[in-house]
């Protein structure tokens, strides 16, 4: 039967009957086809698995899953027994699921009638995920996207209501729900995905013939482990198309080169200034190309830039510690940049874990009287942990002792530990719809610089991770003054200097409540800045670009909410703010420096070290 109420009339908020023919493209035209296909997948299938069992065999190889598997179900479990320990609460919590079943059921007896159907508001939604328009024109697909919409509600639910969870049993419970979710949302299945669904039956499987062999290959990149490809890294290559302003490397200790940049300008400020990008990822997220670079941008104002490349460490560094880093990196650095233009005072920054570091590194050269640093910029940086959001669901003692032993046996953490910790975050944006594009669909990603970083993964010295997971994410000693740094005992309220403080309002990483709440902790004027988007794109925002917004405001105490109403909202870019900022400090110029200076340089930037992968 068909009719005039086939259409979609009331986009997401209803639909009508829907016309037989529509179900003409899920109809397999080949089978032969589609069977010979079918059997080439297996194949490579066959392939992707050798590929997986072949260190496991030779012993070069052994898997943990069962210690992260064990604590979800051990956290899941303090859930249940809330709900399972009272029958009422029992029949409670079935009755709530069971009658959402039964009106998405009602809803879809209705429409296959052709009656004109409202859609429920709760599942009314903006997600990516079900952006096709066969999740709500076909039946079949729209009763599966709804139940699965209920269904994880529910299990949301069922661990924001359970009584007696502390706050990190909670939200652990709460993460490990949503990974559950996002891994068994039908548009990660062939049979429950519409587009995937034609797209398999239109090219008679050859889809999954491309994508398991993808698969093969990116397991065997990965040594045994799938190494999720997240853009076409052949585009890429540091030096030549990335990472390419123009400078010299002019020193260089076991732990970290130092970068310094050629001048672009005439005159540069007296203060030079020195970046101190995290060793969790590499410096050149803040030089991927000359248009929103912002190493390039400094340099352009008239900075003379000097940046510390970490060493991607391995086993010889397992004992290089925070102290190590504080000394040898930061210390190190500003040695050099005294060496190499004769400045003693200098501007410094300081990026994620990096500047956290930097901060410390701060407190510690307070209490020696080392007064170098006159002025610190901290971009989206914790010191204090209170807040730290999702990442401190890996943080407990049991957890860091299981971290810690496989060090052990290392030196190091896998960088790739790390990297899937953090696509962890934000699954259904970062692991999901690679899965389903490049392994069901087939498709070669596209080249993104931003992503080709994001693969390009460093290991973590024993020592540096496990005294950053307890000092910091576990018993947040930095900003309660326990910090014990080389040998002394730190205080962040020793630190005077100005502080510029830059949060991203849709930081998972580093939430902008986390680091509002920092900015209390320091004993100098701070700056609070909040920038739109999020960890990355919020910091790497070019003038030119025009996007995104900055908030400015008083005096960051109080309530981040509180603060933000108050605040003045600026269109475009922080970076010209910041620039102000430091210019107001000290706006002193001198000819411009040669790279180097008296210093010879050991090689062109980027460096050795920064080219070495995990």
């Amino acid at each position: 039967m068909t009719s005039d109420k086939a259409e979609d009339t009331t986009g997401k908020g209803g639909y009508s009957g829907f016309d037989p023919k529509s179900v003409e493209p899920y109809i397999v035209k080949d089978p032969q086809n589609l069977a010979i296909n079918m059997a080439r997948a297996v194949e490579q299938m066959g392939k992707a698995a050798s590929a997986w069992l072949a260190p496991r065999e030779a012993g070069e190889k052994k898997d943990t899953y069962a210690e992260p598997v064990s604590d979800m179900v051990k956290t899941l479990s303090k859930v249940s027994e809330y709900w399972l320990s009272d029958p009422r609460r029992t029949l409670e919590a079935q009755t709530h699921l069971m009658g959402s079943f039964f009106d998405i059921w009602s809803r879809t007896l209705h429409r296959m009638a052709g009656d004109d159907v409202a859609e429920s508001e709760s599942l009314q939604r903006n997600d990516k995920r079900f952006a096709d328009e066969d999740w709500v024109k076909n039946p079949f697909f729209d009763f599966i996207r709804q139940a699965y919409v209920v269904t994880s509600d529910w299990a949301e639910n069922m661990v924001n209501e359970a009584e007696g969870l502390d706050d990190h049993t909670r939200h652990k419970a709460a993460f490990y729900v949503r990974q559950i979710s996002s891994a068994l949302s039908p548009s990660n299945f062939i049979t429950t995905n519409p587009q995937l669904y034609r797209e398999t039956v239109a090219s008679s499987g050859a889809n999954l013939v491309k994508g398991m062999q993808m698969l093969a290959e990116d397991i065997a990149a990965g040594r045994g482990d799938l190494r999720l490809r997240q853009t076409d890294t052949s585009k890429f290559a540091i030096g030549e198309n990335i990472a390419i302003t123009p400078g010299k490397v002019i020193a260089q200790s076991d732990i970290c080169q130092v970068i310094q940049y050629e001048a672009s300008t005439e005159t540069v400020l007296k203060r030079p200034l020195l970046i101190c990008p995290p060793w969790i990822n590499k410096y050149y997220v803040l030089d991927l190309n000359p248009q929103k670079s912002f190493i390039k941008w400094a340099v352009d104002q008239g900075h003379t830039v000097f940046v510390i490349s970490w060493v991607n460490p391995d086993e010889r560094h397992a004992r290089k510690d925070w102290g190590a880093y504080a000394r040898e990196g930061v210390g190190f650095a500003l040695d050099t940049i005294e060496q190499a233009t004769g400045e003693r005072e200098v501007n410094a920054i300081g990026y994620c874990v990096g500047g956290t570091l930097l901060a410390a590194t701060l407190a510690l050269h307070a209490a020696e009287g080392d007064d170098r640093i006159r002025s610190a910029t901290l971009f989206t940086t914790q010191v204090d942990f209170t807040y730290a959001g999702d990442l401190k669901v890996f943080v407990d003692d049991d957890q860091i002792e299981q971290l810690e032993a496989k060090m052990s046996k290392t030196g190091y953490l896998e960088g790739s530990k790390m990297a899937t910790a953090f696509n962890m975050l934000r699954a259904s944006e970062l692991i999901w719809p690679y899965f389903v594009n490049n392994y069901l669909k087939g498709q070669d990603p596209l080249p993104f610089d931003l992503l080709y970083w994001n693969s390009d993964s460093t290991r973590m010295p024993a020592a540096n991770h496990s005294f950053y997971l307890r000092n910091c994410y576990l018993e947040n000693k930095l900003a309660k003054g326990e910090m014990e740094l080389a040998g002394r005992k730190i205080s962040l309220g020793d630190v005077k200097i100005p502080i510029y403080n830059l949060a991203t309002k849709e930081d998972h990483i580093a939430p902008a409540k986390s680091v509002f709440l920092g900015s209390g902790s320091f004993g100098g004027k701070v700056t609070f800045v909040l920038s739109g988007s999020g960890h990355i794109a919020g910091v790497v925002n070019p003038p030119d670009k025009s996007k995104y917004q900055f908030w400015t405001g008083g005096p960051p105490k109080g309530d981040l909410e509180e603060w933000l109403d108050k605040a003045k909202e600026t269109p475009g870019s922080w970076w010209p703010h910041w620039q102000d900022w430091v210019e107001k400090l000290d706006k002193r110029r001198v000819p411009a420096r040669k790279a180097g200076g008296p210093l010879n340089s050991i090689e062109e930037a980027p460096g050795s070290f920064v080219r070495v992968r995990a």
